[in-house]
């Protein structure tokens, strides 16, 4: 499978917002779910929002829940993440992947794969 291209980061201020993009066009009809990840400086990639095909729904992480919402173009094969309210915790780098299996855990990287080289956000004032 094609790695995604994520885009749309960048430096903001506290309370303002952004919207995260990401090019799926190599994911096949295969995959069960796509998840937005972050990774902070010395901290571990985070789940954050899933996405599973299978049911059509989105869950959130209890971080960014209220704050963060997914939507998907299916035509232009992209997701996008519209990030509002940011908080300076929610500075890191920003992944979207698929999830090829049926059994899968939203929280856990390894249960996804097709990286691709994240989109950088950071909240600065």
């Amino acid at each position: 499978q094609a790695q995604p291209v994520e885009s749309g980061g960048g430096l903001v201020q506290p309370g303002g917002s952004l919207t995260l993009s990401c090019d799926a066009s190599g994911f096949t009809a295969g995959y069960f779910a796509i998840g937005w990840f972050r990774q902070a400086p010395g901290k571990e990639r985070e789940g954050i929002v899933c996405f599973s095909r299978s049911s059509l729904t989105t869950s959130y992480s209890d971080s960014v829940k209220g704050r963060f919402t997914f939507t998907r173009d299916t035509a232009k094969k992209r997701a996008y993440l519209q990030m509002n309210d940011l908080k300076p915790e929610d500075t890191g780098v920003y992944f979207c992947a698929a999830a090829w299996r049926s059994q899968y855990e939203c929280q856990n990287p390894n249960d996804f794969a097709d990286w691709g080289q994240g989109t950088e956000v950071t909240v600065s004032s």
